[in-house]
């Protein structure tokens, strides 16, 4: 089995990546390293390309062809809530164009199998507390979430005519860290956020404290980059049954963690005594969203082995194993 990895130098599919290293598979990487580094998925090829592009079906469609592929794993996308707030139209652009593009070349060459980068924000602001797959309806509050949202129906509608088997992971909030050379490079999501302004000397922004929420902050569902990565594993593993119940899976604990809950726990991690700035609510956040893991569990016999605690402590590891980033915890000092 050869597995394409789309969007591979990345956080988590360099995560993935490692994973499927780790297992003896061969991987082929395409990237265009935006957010990557080549020296994240060890000896895999690196294609350089945008998924997005003008004519990337063909050059996914002669990897697929070059390296004998099997499965695709596509990570590849924009990802930042606020800024598809901003950018509706390059969001779409950027995320449908490269599902369409993957999509096309797998038809083009015969590759069956697709796992799919989805998304909790799908969902948008769900009438439970604990989500479900299968919660309607589902509406997505920003342009992200209907772009990931659209991705898994354009890969639904491919199963039928061209054989497609396709299995949607529906994230929540992915965090920590495996090897530490693997840390999260972009500083985009909660932790390396404030990691990133505890080295400036900066207090950490918490974005929105009036929430509907116990403290006032968001409340989302931690995962783990590494439970993530073997819940990638099991969906191929999903994809070569005869009989699938389901394309689509949340991938999360079922538990909720605040975003005060989070800066609480790096406090305690880093035994930084800082103090937090609050700021305005971030447009497209939802106050609340959790997932229900009770379908994963079943089917794929996934269950996320990482609490908060260990997430926090494995992400901190990895930031002060990096040079460029490593803070002096005796010297530092809040500005």
């Amino acid at each position: 089995m050869t597995v394409l990895v789309t969007g591979g130098c990345g956080y988590i599919g360099a995560h993935v990546v490692n994973a499927l290293h780790n297992k003896g598979e061969k991987v082929v990487v395409v990237d265009d390293l935006s957010y990557g580094k080549k020296t994240r998925i060890g000896d895999s090829h690196l294609i350089f390309q945008d998924v997005s592009a003008p004519g990337a079906d063909k050059v996914l469609a002669q990897a697929m062809l070059d390296y004998d592929v099997d499965t695709v794993i596509h990570f590849a996308a924009r990802k930042q809530v606020g800024e598809s707030v901003e950018k509706p139209l390059w969001y779409y652009q950027q995320n449908l164009n490269g599902m369409l593009n993957v999509l096309q070349a797998m038809k083009d060459t015969g590759v069956k199998k697709l796992v799919f980068s989805s998304s909790a924000a799908t969902y948008g602001e769900p009438p439970v507390d604990v989500v479900p797959e299968d919660v309607v309806p589902m509406l997505p509050i920003n342009p992200y979430g209907q772009t990931k949202l659209f991705g898994e129906w354009m890969a639904r509608a491919c199963e039928k005519p061209y054989g497609i088997r396709f299995c949607a992971l529906r994230y929540f909030n992915v965090a920590g860290c495996g090897p530490v050379e693997l840390e999260d490079p972009a500083i985009l999501n909660l932790v390396p956020m404030v990691f990133n302004r505890l080295k400036q000397g900066k207090a950490p922004a918490i974005f929105g404290a009036d929430y509907p929420t116990p403290d006032g902050t968001c409340v989302r569902d931690y995962i783990h980059v590494v439970d993530l990565a073997d819940a990638h594993l099991a969906a191929i593993d999903y994809l070569d049954r005869d009989e699938r119940k389901y394309d689509a899976f949340n991938v999360g604990t079922g538990e909720g963690t605040s975003v005060r809950q989070i800066v609480d726990e790096i406090k305690k991690v880093t035994g930084l005594p800082f103090s937090e700035a609050i700021e305005a609510r971030r447009a497209g956040d939802p106050p609340k969203l959790i997932g229900s893991p009770k379908r994963i569990n079943g089917e794929m016999g996934w269950h996320a082995k990482y609490n908060v605690e260990e997430i926090v402590e494995s992400a901190w590891k990895a930031w002060q194993a990096n040079p460029e980033h490593h803070i002096d915890v005796a010297s530092w000092k809040q500005a």
